[in-house]
Parts: C-alpha cells; sequence; structure tokens
C-alpha cells in the first residue's frame, strides 16, 4: 500500500503546529508543509500531487488548507477542485486556524444545550456572534443560518465590516445573516436585546460582555465564549463551563475547554476519515458539524 502523504497549504509564514502535530497523532506518515501560498499556486500544488501518484492513491493523498481567513480557505478549495482531472483526485480538508471546526463544535454544544436543558432546536433562535469579523463568528454564522436559525454578526468596530461579510455569506451560500453595531457598551446592549443564543468569538482575554449587559438579554437561553484566556469575553462563562447558569435569567453557559474538546476529536476524526475513505473525500465546516454534533451528544 501507498504511503499516507498530507500535503499542507497556507498563505501564511507558518504552517500551525497544532494542525500538523494533529495529522501525525491521526496517522499520516509523510507531511509536508507549504508556506506563503496564495490562490494562484494551488492548481500547481494539486496537480502536482495528483499526477505523481497513480489514481488509485487518491484515497492516500490529502490536500489540507488553513491560514486563518474563511473566504480564502474557501476560495482555495474550490481551486484545488477545479484542478482534479478525474480519475486523478485526492482528500481535500479546508480548517484555517482550526476556526472550521472550532466553529462547528461552539454551535454543536449550543444545539446539545438547547436540546437538553430547554427541550428546543436552533430553529427561529437569534443568534448573536461578537468576534463577527473572525473565522469562527463567519463559521458559527452560516452553520446557524444553514440550520434555520436568524445568525447575527456583531462588529466591534461598526456595522460596515460585518456587512460585507454577511453579504459574502449571502453570495457564497444563499443565506441571510445579519448585521448589527457593537462598537459601544450601548450598543452591544441593544444588539442582545432579542437573543436566544450569543457567542463570543472575539480576542482571547477581552471581556465583551457583563453580568450588567446580560440583563439586556431576556430571551437567552445558551451562552459559549471561546475565550480561554482571562477574564472571560462573556461574565459567569468559565473554561469549564457546561450548562452552567449565567449570573442573570434562565440562560446556561458553555465554556471554551467544553468547546475545544469537542473540536479536538472533531479536527481528529476528519484527518481519520480521510486515511480510511475509499474514495476521496471534500472536508469543510458543514461536514465538520455534523461530525461535532455526533460528538456532543
Amino acid at each position: 500500500m501507498a504511503r499516507s502523504i498530507l500535503h499542507m497549504l497556507t498563505p501564511l509564514k507558518h504552517m500551525s503546529p497544532f494542525d500538523v502535530n494533529m495529522a501525525v497523532d491521526a496517522g499520516f506518515e509523510t507531511l509536508v508543509t507549504y508556506t506563503g501560498v496564495d490562490l494562484a499556486d494551488v492548481t500547481s500544488l494539486t496537480q502536482d500531487s495528483i499526477f505523481s501518484r497513480a489514481p488509485a492513491d487518491g484515497v492516500r493523498t490529502g490536500i489540507f488548507i488553513g491560514g486563518k481567513n474563511a473566504e480564502d480557505a474557501l476560495d482555495m478549495m474550490d481551486r484545488a477542485k477545479k484542478a482534479f482531472v478525474p480519475p486523478f483526485i485526492n482528500h481535500l480538508f479546508a480548517d484555517p486556524a482550526g476556526s472550521f471546526t472550532t466553529g462547528a463544535a461552539m454551535v454543536a454544544e449550543v444545539s446539545r444545550a438547547l436540546k437538553a436543558r430547554f427541550g428546543t432546536d436552533l430553529k427561529g433562535k437569534r443568534i448573536v456572534i461578537f468576534g463577527g469579523a473572525g473565522v469562527v463568528a463567519y463559521v458559527a454564522a452560516v452553520i446557524g443560518a444553514l440550520e434555520g436559525a436568524r445568525s447575527v454578526l456583531v462588529g466591534h468596530d461598526g456595522e460596515e465590516r460585518v456587512s460585507k461579510i454577511a453579504f459574502t455569506m449571502k453570495w457564497r451560500f444563499g443565506i441571510e445573516v445579519g448585521a448589527v453595531d457593537g462598537s459601544t457598551p450601548e450598543a452591544r446592549r441593544a444588539a442582545i436585546a432579542e437573543a436566544d443564543v450569543i457567542l463570543s468569538a472575539g480576542p482571547a482575554g477581552i471581556p465583551i460582555l457583563s453580568a450588567e449587559d446580560l440583563e439586556s438579554a431576556p430571551r437567552l437561553l445558551v451562552a459559549s465564549d471561546v475565550n480561554a484566556v482571562p477574564p472571560a469575553g462573556i461574565a459567569g462563562i468559565d473554561v469549564n463551563a457546561v450548562d452552567v447558569p449565567l449570573p442573570v435569567g434562565k440562560g446556561v453557559g458553555i465554556g471554551a475547554l467544553a468547546v475545544g474538546n469537542v473540536k479536538y476529536q472533531t479536527q481528529s476524526q476528519l484527518f481519520r476519515r480521510m486515511l480510511a475513505a475509499e474514495e476521496p473525500l471534500c472536508l469543510d465546516f458543514r461536514d465538520a458539524y455534523r461530525l461535532a454534533v455526533e460528538i456532543a451528544g
């Protein structure tokens, strides 16, 4: 049997050691990293990887796409798919900054808590997402909208930038995602006034919502914070929180380690699926979400 090879592409200066470790521990025998990769490089790199092996060895060859931008990773994935020449096809897996699997795990944990604690699901829920310009927020917003929720991105520097991101989501996925200003305490409180779910995916160590702020969200059922660096992004949610009562109201909180546990298992199992598959796979955050829901329970 041909050795398993994973070609890892990133537009950044370095490939993430986290992703390298995950791929090795999942069982890939040979890893090769390519840094400073832009969209124009993807076709030639992809075709070099497919034509150097027999078609039957496509299932032993993978292309992983990293980076720190959701749109860039999705564009690279599309370019790689177009570069395949059947029957010469490899596996593809995009997870920039680990955020595709993190966002998927975050929404999966929220879905679990909604069902377990309140007997409901994501459909029709208003999900307000802080850190709206980041990859985790991007993934959470798209997954939420695809699941029938009303996703809203909150911009810490105003509405303009997150409105542009919401527009690209509509163009790419055919979904409606809202965008609101979160540049002041008053704006943040207005943003969560009708929230059923609040997600905090902002920079580590930056408090976003206080207990007093949460009083402005009387409908809140579940809040989740992926910030693992003190202080908490949302008051009352420490890193170990699993359905912990919030400081006010009836809602519960989910912390970074609970999300991280599901994220870790999701990324690892997606790598293992590539190694076990009999046909080449193409994996993004939608695949990660389906698996994360199974893992979260």
